[in-house]
């Protein structure tokens, strides 16, 4: 009994360790740690959205979408958040992390 009461809290419990960016589009799915600093052309219907990590944080710097919603969203760095183009189907979101991800006005 102990050792699947053990086996839950493993795999269900808080997720530890270093944040990653995960950028999900029409070609695959990328993985990144949130603490290394690049850039990175993610392929789209549109043409290439380009997401950049820096400092911690991670933002859709540039993107062939007619209105740049997802540029003027800003950078997140917080396990939970993501940002979204819709026009060029590209998702990025932020994973992990022994930050308390907490509530937020989009989670309500």
């Amino acid at each position: 009994m102990g050792i699947v009461a053990a086996s839950a809290i493993w795999a269900y419990g808080p997720q530890s360790g270093d944040a990653k960016v995960v950028i999900k589009a029409q070609g695959g799915e990328w993985i990144y740690p949130l603490s290394i600093d690049r850039e990175i052309k993610v392929p789209g219907p549109l043409g290439d959205t380009l997401v950049g990590i820096h400092d911690k944080t991670v933002r859709i710097e540039d993107s062939p979408c007619p209105n740049k919603t997802c540029v003027a969203a800003g950078a997140i760095s917080k396990a939970g958040q993501w940002i979204a183009c819709l026009p060029n189907q590209v998702l990025v979101r932020v994973e992990g992390g022994s930050e308390d991800a907490g509530i937020d006005a989009s989670v309500y």
